[in-house]
């Protein structure tokens, strides 16, 4: 509902409150501790101050008290009652809303105003936005959108945690505040507590057998840096001032972010092993590590080194049910992946999660999904090695890993598949570099189930049922070994297992340290390439296709040979080509001949009927005649809007101007 009402605002309760009553000028409500110190009116156990009168010593929520010590009527519900009973309450109601709980103890939270270290993120913002627009996103939309936003809006870093576990906050101060020392190493630690040590304020040195400069693990293993130790310490400042450890820890996500450096123990040592990494080329992880790591990265870098810490960024998507619904035991659509890893193995997983949708992009998970890729993908790679396989320990074929050096003089079917093949490995190597891996996946299992199962392997079938072991079929298994033997290790990546094992397979004369993921990707051999034996190929496939449909929709089965068939050609080109792979498509039809007629001959009946999603909103109540208009188009237009140009279209008394992609052209 839309209207004028009236929030309650509590500064001291909410960050959005604090920030909203901030912009308007008004102060929180705070009251004077035993030490003199402003506070909220309920203290940190949730419980009300003495200032609240009658209900002093309350919590603020009944969930706060032990069980069995809660009233029947919250706190909340006396206070109501209370303004009531004084006439100060327009109107009283229950409203039921959200509230945020601890994921611990179901507990609800208290938001609650604390002192706190903050990093000024804010006067580096500018330098945040500038280094964030030389990262490559994927997608480019959460650099921009999400992370980008968040610079755009950025608040200083708060710092410090209320708890036990963790890193201290390196910072000693004076009682009043005025002073300040903060200790940017163990040996600095050590000196300071030698100054105290002079000053009469500690006994003795704890760090004393910390050796500055030594690396070594036993000189770091020696000492003991958590809280409830660094607590003890006691330092001096130079006017004399004791100083004590601030009480808070380090944000858990400064420790992530500072992961560049820490892992070298930079900058103290590892200067080469540190510059050679960093930035980073490459890191992944959710969306939301957009406010977490990715950020804190983000910032330390720029602090600290005016740099980027990664060049290359994926924030991968969520794991959906089928359904596209978050997956939740509650809700009894979660899967366990070790049951799934059990049954259908890590490699089916694997490739069915990287090529059913991009990283970035939720993905809804789906069995049927899994079984369809070890249905389609693997069962052709298998099939396709198991061929191999067969006859070369039929016929005693060694591969002597030697390439085929040059296409020529080679059958067009073979120049065609290592022309693929080679194609297959620029997408792959193209795609790789730009971090788009489901392209990349998605083009080998194309090239392995259409280009070599489907087609190389089909119409070539007979050369490997020769008796002999002549040049054609040596040739042919030539052939079969190098598009195995580069998938494998195409594959590699996407496909560890399987990939690992066809390759120890096409080399059995390897040790056990032979591995695929040891070996250097193959080289794209730009001599092998051959567009023209490529488009000469397809078209005899798209030919083939078309009518291998004609068959099924008639009903003729491809083992009826027929004498003819006819093939409209749009141009002497295509009529070329085709003639030049006629005998291909007569092996893969069962046609005798081959016809070859002008595309705009009669043989081709083309319909067209109305695309209503595209013409809906031009048109409107017209559609009618529209439609009734598109059907009575001559068999010129409909050529000439399949050739992407427009035609004038009339109906009853109006002129419209027809799109190609208005209508839908059925032959």
């Amino acid at each position: 509902q839309d209207g004028t009402g009236i929030v309650h605002t509590a500064p001291t309760f909410g960050a959005d409150d604090m920030r909203v009553a901030k912009s308007a000028g008004i102060p929180p409500m705070l009251v004077c501790d035993e030490d003199g110190h402003h506070v909220p009116l309920v203290d940190l156990q949730g419980k009300f101050t003495k200032h609240m009168g009658e209900f002093a010593g309350k919590y603020v929520k009944n969930e706060y008290y032990n069980d069995g010590e809660a009233p029947v009527e919250s706190v909340d519900v006396e206070i109501a009652m209370k303004l009531k009973r004084e006439g100060m309450a327009f109107k009283i109601e229950k409203y039921v809303h959200t509230y945020p709980h601890c994921w611990r103890t179901d507990k609800p939270i208290l938001y609650y105003p604390l002192n706190s270290w903050f990093v000024r993120t804010t006067a580096i913002k500018d330098k945040l936005i500038e280094n964030n627009n030389t990262i490559n996103w994927k997608p480019a939309s959460t650099g921009t959108g999400r992370f980008g936003n968040w610079l755009e809006n950025l608040q200083d870093w708060n710092l410090s945690r209320s708890r036990f576990w963790g890193i201290p906050l390196p910072i000693w101060t004076s009682e009043d505040k005025s002073c300040q020392k903060i200790i940017g190493s163990v040996g600095e630690l050590k000196m300071e507590i030698e100054k105290a040590i002079t000053a009469g304020i500690e006994q003795k040195n704890m760090l004393s057998g910390f050796i500055k400069g030594s690396m070594d693990d036993e000189n770091y293993d020696a000492i003991d840096l958590h809280k409830h130790i660094v607590d003890q310490i006691i330092l001096v400042s130079n006017d004399g001032k004791l100083l004590y450890r601030e009480p808070d820890l380090i944000d858990v996500w400064f420790d992530s972010g500072a992961m560049p450096f820490a892992q070298w123990h930079f900058p103290f040592e590892n200067k080469e092993k540190f510059e050679k990494g960093f930035p980073a080329d490459f890191i992944a992880e959710g969306v939301d590590q957009t406010r977490g790591w990715f950020f804190t990265l983000h910032a330390i870098a720029a602090m600290f080194m005016d740099s980027v810490a990664y060049k290359n960024v994926i924030s991968n998507g969520l794991v959906l049910d089928k359904h596209g619904q978050k997956m939740s035991k509650r809700l009894g659509n979660a899967v366990d992946p070790f049951e799934i890893l059990d049954k259908y193995g890590p490699d089916a997983l694997r490739w069915y999660m990287v090529t059913n949708a991009q990283p970035w992009d939720n993905l809804k998970f789906d069995v049927e999904g899994i079984i369809e890729v070890q249905r389609k993908f693997f069962r052709a790679l298998y099939n396709t090695y198991s061929f191999f396989v067969l006859y070369a320990n039929v016929d005693g074929f060694v591969p002597t890993g030697e390439r085929i050096a040059a296409s020529t003089g080679l059958p067009d079917i073979d120049r065609w598949v290592l022309s693929k093949l080679e194609t297959l490995k620029e997408h792959v190597y193209a795609a790789c570099d730009a971090y788009e891996i489901t392209t990349a996946a998605r083009h080998i299992q194309d090239f392995v189930v259409d280009d070599l199962s489907n087609w190389w392997v089909r119409q070539c079938r007979k050369r490997f049922w020769r008796g002999e072991m002549g040049e054609d079929k040596i040739l042919a298994y030539r052939v079969l070994y190098t598009c195995l033997d580069e998938i494998a290790l195409l594959m590699a990546p996407f496909a560890p297992f399987y990939a690992e094992r066809l390759y120890r397979d096409l080399h059995p004369e390897g040790n056990d340290e032979m591995s695929v993921h040891t070996q250097l990707m193959p080289r794209i051999l730009i001599k092998m390439r051959d567009e023209i034996v490529e488009q000469r190929m397809d078209l005899a496939r798209r030919a083939s296709s078309l009518i291998l449909g004609i068959r099924k929709k008639e009903n003729i089965k491809v083992r009826q040979p027929l004498s003819k068939a006819v093939i409209a050609i749009t141009s002497e080109k295509h009529r070329k080509q085709l003639s030049e792979m006629s005998d291909i498509v007569k092996l893969e039809t069962n046609i005798k001949a081959l016809e070859f007629v002008a595309g705009e001959s009669d043989v081709i009946k083309r319909k067209a009927k109305p695309n209503f999603k595209a013409l809906g909103g031009r048109v409107g109540g017209d559609m009618k005649q529209v439609a009734t208009a598109i059907a009575s188009l001559s068999q010129e237009e409909l050529i000439q809007l399949e050739s992407g140009k427009d035609v004038a279209l009339k109906y009853g008394e109006k002129k419209l101007e027809l799109h190609p992609e208005e209508i839908e052209l059925v032959f």
